[in-house]
């Protein structure tokens, strides 16, 4: 790409107004988790995969809008249902909170009868229902949790065996940064979080430690290089703009088909399309303006040995003659 061809941006000079931005979505989104755990309506809005309910797909055979089968199933003393548009323009689901072993044709009665009060029979049709235990959903909860720890893990030894342990800690601090972010949006949104959603998050900590990646494994090989004067920050802000092109393209090929699919891909795939268009974002942001910030903070407290030694190597050179370190001076005393 040659607009980024020979791009030599100051990155990681830009870091500390990159570290205002990502405490801004923290706080925001952590913010928002708070607030609505406060209000008794969970940190994240659950969907019926979690929380165990039952869901009635209703076809209609005219023009309707959810605000008027909203007003039927209030009017039915049912104002807790939540009505969503599924999939096509008269289709909608009913999710009903309550779960019993009554989840089959008791469900449909009971919407029928809720229904009843604005429409005819023969003006719908039941579709579908479906019903989930709460055991089932705390057992999904549990299950997904345990996944993305385990791929925390798993990325942990492979980048600390392949690299060095500060690459794996910076990755992995940025990828939970990524995590954070994505689900502080779900929750000031209160997008209902599915087992798509699931499934879209831990796509999104595949994409954003893959990105990582390509940075740092740019920055081991100036690392093996000689450096001619040139810092760690450098070398960072090197691989960064030499990598560039590559996010760049990446970026917005995914990006292309994922607002495709969020524009044209209806309220099936909505959530896990959104999820992923935040995600990826969030990751390419954090690749740049987290990843190797956090690396270069961590190398600048824990620097490697050699660079250790040949800071003592210069700090050795600059003293006088008669002046070096004590070991050097108890070796040379006869005895």
């Amino acid at each position: 790409m040659r607009f980024f061809q020979n791009a030599n941006y100051p990155f990681l000079q830009w870091r500390k107004r990159a570290y205002l931005v990502t405490a801004a979505l923290l706080v925001m989104g952590i913010g928002s988790m708070i607030y609505h755990s406060l209000k008794g309506e969970g940190w994240l809005n659950y969907g019926v995969d979690f929380t165990g309910g039952t869901v009635v797909q209703v076809h209609f055979n005219q023009p309707v809008t959810a605000q008027h089968l909203r007003d039927a199933t209030s009017a039915a003393g049912h104002s807790d249902w939540e009505i969503t548009q599924f999939g096509g323009e008269n289709d909608y689901t009913v999710r009903t909170p309550r779960f019993g072993q009554e989840a089959g044709q008791d469900a449909q009665s009971r919407v029928r009868q809720a229904l009843s009060t604005r429409f005819q029979p023969a003006q719908y049709t039941i579709v579908r229902t479906e019903a989930v235990g709460p055991k089932a959903g705390a057992e999904l909860e549990q299950r997904a949790l345990i996944a993305i720890l385990l791929s925390f893990a798993a990325i942990l030894v492979y980048l600390a065996a392949r690299f060095e342990w500060r690459f794996a800690l910076a990755a992995v601090i940025a990828t939970v940064h990524d995590i954070v972010v994505t689900l502080g949006f779900l929750a000031l949104t209160r997008t209902e979080i599915s087992l798509g959603t699931v499934a879209a998050v831990l796509t999104v900590v595949g994409y954003s430690m893959h990105d990582t990646i390509i940075v740092f494994d740019r920055v081991r090989e100036d690392l093996g290089k000689p450096r001619h004067g040139r810092t760690f920050l450098d070398i960072l802000n090197k691989a960064i703009n030499e990598t560039l092109p590559r996010t760049t393209l990446t970026v917005a090929t995914v990006m292309a088909t994922l607002l495709a699919l969020l524009a044209f891909g209806g309220p099936v795939i909505f959530g896990f399309a959104l999820v992923l268009v935040l995600g990826i974002a969030i990751g390419t942001f954090s690749s740049i303006f987290v990843a190797s910030p956090v690396l270069y903070e961590i190398e600048r407290h824990f620097p490697r040995k050699e660079k250790k030694e040949q800071a003592v190597r210069s700090h050795s050179a600059r003293r006088p003659n008669g002046n070096r370190p004590p070991t050097a001076r108890r070796a040379e005393v006869p005895r």
